[in-house]
Protein backbone atom coordinates (compact mmCIF):
# COMPACT_ATOMS: atom_id res chain seq x y z
CA UNK A 1 0.00 0.00 0.00
CA UNK A 2 1.55 3.50 -0.68
CA UNK A 3 1.49 6.17 2.07
CA UNK A 4 -1.07 8.74 2.55
CA UNK A 5 -0.29 12.51 2.49
CA UNK A 6 -3.22 14.27 2.47
CA UNK A 7 -1.74 16.72 0.38
CA UNK A 8 -4.65 18.87 -1.36
CA UNK A 9 -6.47 18.54 2.22
CA UNK A 10 -3.26 19.47 4.23
CA UNK A 11 -2.81 22.92 1.25
CA UNK A 12 -6.21 24.16 1.88
CA UNK A 13 -6.30 23.84 5.75
CA UNK A 14 -2.75 26.26 5.31
CA UNK A 15 -4.12 28.55 3.06
CA UNK A 16 -6.89 28.82 5.64
CA UNK A 17 -4.76 29.06 8.58
CA UNK A 18 -2.59 31.86 7.29
CA UNK A 19 -5.35 33.64 5.60
CA UNK A 20 -6.49 33.66 9.07
CA UNK A 21 -3.38 35.25 10.49
CA UNK A 22 -2.96 38.00 7.80
CA UNK A 23 -1.54 41.08 9.40
CA UNK A 24 -0.35 39.32 12.26
CA UNK A 25 2.92 41.24 13.06
CA UNK A 26 6.29 39.41 12.76
CA UNK A 27 6.67 36.04 11.90
CA UNK A 28 3.09 34.65 12.44
CA UNK A 29 1.65 36.36 10.09
CA UNK A 30 3.71 34.24 7.67
CA UNK A 31 4.98 31.22 9.14
CA UNK A 32 2.27 27.67 9.52
CA UNK A 33 3.53 26.77 13.00
CA UNK A 34 3.45 30.48 14.55
CA UNK A 35 0.30 31.00 12.62
CA UNK A 36 -1.41 27.77 14.05
CA UNK A 37 -0.41 29.38 17.71
CA UNK A 38 -1.71 32.91 17.29
CA UNK A 39 -4.66 31.68 16.06
CA UNK A 40 -5.77 29.97 18.91
CA UNK A 41 -4.71 32.59 21.01
CA UNK A 42 -6.23 35.45 19.36
CA UNK A 43 -9.41 33.13 19.31
CA UNK A 44 -9.50 32.28 23.27
CA UNK A 45 -8.65 36.26 23.46
CA UNK A 46 -11.55 37.26 20.83
CA UNK A 47 -13.62 34.41 23.09
CA UNK A 48 -12.88 36.48 26.15
CA UNK A 49 -13.21 39.85 25.18
CA UNK A 50 -16.42 39.46 24.09
CA UNK A 51 -17.46 38.91 27.44
CA UNK A 52 -15.06 41.33 29.17
CA UNK A 53 -16.32 44.42 26.51
CA UNK A 54 -19.85 44.03 28.34
CA UNK A 55 -18.47 44.47 31.89
CA UNK A 56 -16.46 47.58 29.89
CA UNK A 57 -19.32 49.18 29.41
CA UNK A 58 -21.30 49.08 32.21
CA UNK A 59 -18.55 50.55 34.34
CA UNK A 60 -18.10 53.06 31.65
CA UNK A 61 -21.79 53.95 31.86
CA UNK A 62 -22.03 53.77 35.96
CA UNK A 63 -18.48 56.52 36.03
CA UNK A 64 -20.72 58.62 34.29
CA UNK A 65 -23.63 58.53 36.16
CA UNK A 66 -21.54 58.52 39.09
CA UNK A 67 -20.25 62.20 37.87
CA UNK A 68 -23.49 63.59 36.97
CA UNK A 69 -25.16 62.07 40.16
CA UNK A 70 -22.20 64.36 42.13
CA UNK A 71 -22.77 66.87 40.39
CA UNK A 72 -26.34 67.14 41.56
CA UNK A 73 -25.43 66.49 45.28
CA UNK A 74 -26.26 63.02 45.49
CA UNK A 75 -24.38 59.33 45.56
CA UNK A 76 -24.77 56.87 42.68
CA UNK A 77 -25.80 54.43 44.94
CA UNK A 78 -28.69 56.72 46.49
CA UNK A 79 -29.73 57.11 42.92
CA UNK A 80 -30.20 53.90 42.02
CA UNK A 81 -32.16 53.15 45.16
CA UNK A 82 -34.44 56.19 44.85
CA UNK A 83 -35.24 55.52 41.30
CA UNK A 84 -35.80 51.31 41.84
CA UNK A 85 -38.29 52.14 44.74
CA UNK A 86 -40.10 54.95 42.05
CA UNK A 87 -40.59 51.76 40.14
CA UNK A 88 -38.59 53.06 37.39
CA UNK A 89 -36.92 50.87 34.86
CA UNK A 90 -34.22 52.96 32.97
CA UNK A 91 -31.08 50.67 32.22
CA UNK A 92 -27.85 52.24 33.35
CA UNK A 93 -26.81 52.67 29.54
CA UNK A 94 -29.90 54.87 28.73
CA UNK A 95 -29.35 56.61 32.59
CA UNK A 96 -25.78 57.46 31.03
CA UNK A 97 -27.37 58.88 27.57
CA UNK A 98 -29.97 60.81 29.45
CA UNK A 99 -27.28 62.28 31.75
CA UNK A 100 -25.11 63.61 28.79
CA UNK A 101 -28.22 63.98 26.01
CA UNK A 102 -30.89 65.92 28.55
CA UNK A 103 -29.30 67.28 31.50
CA UNK A 104 -32.74 68.68 32.32
CA UNK A 105 -34.53 65.02 32.13
CA UNK A 106 -31.68 63.66 33.93
CA UNK A 107 -32.49 66.60 36.75
CA UNK A 108 -36.04 65.47 37.08
CA UNK A 109 -35.22 61.81 37.59
CA UNK A 110 -32.60 63.61 40.24
CA UNK A 111 -35.57 65.05 41.83
CA UNK A 112 -37.73 61.57 41.31
CA UNK A 113 -34.88 59.53 42.97
CA UNK A 114 -34.41 61.94 45.86
CA UNK A 115 -38.48 61.99 46.69
CA UNK A 116 -38.48 57.86 47.33
CA UNK A 117 -35.09 58.12 49.31
CA UNK A 118 -36.03 56.30 53.39
CA UNK A 119 -36.18 59.66 55.81
CA UNK A 120 -33.05 59.05 57.57
CA UNK A 121 -30.95 59.06 54.30
CA UNK A 122 -31.15 62.56 52.86
CA UNK A 123 -27.96 63.48 54.51
CA UNK A 124 -26.61 61.99 52.04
Amino acid sequence: MGRVTYGAARHRKKVRVLKAAKGFRGAPGKRWRLAQEAIVRAGVNAYRDRRRRKRDFRALWITRLTAACRMRDMSYSRFIFGLTTAGVEINRKMLSDLAIQSPEAFDALVELAKQHQPANANAA
